[in-house]
């Protein structure tokens, strides 16, 4: 058994978020460069073994691709490729900033944090994992 974890990729941030071992709570993790991505995810799963990974899949309110759907698609071929033993899953992801901001702000927040979108990519992040863990999908893993 291992951690799963969340991608929320983004052309410049990605937010991380990450299972306990028993895949129960989600948490937020980290935020990485874009660029960094791949080689965080391979390190992290030699230090901590993952049982999946699940990435925020970004669509508009009409179901149709956004500006970042195209390198989410590449991403998740690219670590399928790269991580072929690990389930890749991926997840719509509409809302969760908007649900990010109204965590943060229900949380107590200050507006200086609330705008750090650094924060507000681990906690969509996040969101999306407790999405998953809730959703048919966590049978599977």
């Amino acid at each position: 058994m291992g951690r799963i974890l969340a991608i929320d990729y983004g052309n410049k941030r990605v937010g991380l978020a990450v299972t306990d071992p028993l895949c129960l709570i989600a948490s937020p993790l980290e935020t990485v460069h874009s660029k960094d991505l791949l080689a965080y995810v391979k390190a992290y799963h030699q230090r901590e073994p993952l049982r999946a990974v699940v990435v925020g899949m970004p669509r508009t309110l009409l179901n149709e691709p956004t500006d970042v759907t195209s390198a989410v698609v590449g991403l998740l071929r690219t670590l399928r490729r790269e991580l072929p033993e690990l389930p890749i899953h991926e997840l719509d992801e509409r809302f969760t900033s908007r649900m990010a901001h109204a965590t943060m702000l229900a949380g107590g927040l200050g507006q200086k944090a609330r705008r750090d979108k650094a924060t507000v990519d681990r906690i969509s992040a996040t969101l999306i994992l407790q999405s998953f863990l809730e959703s048919p999908l966590m049978r599977e893993v």
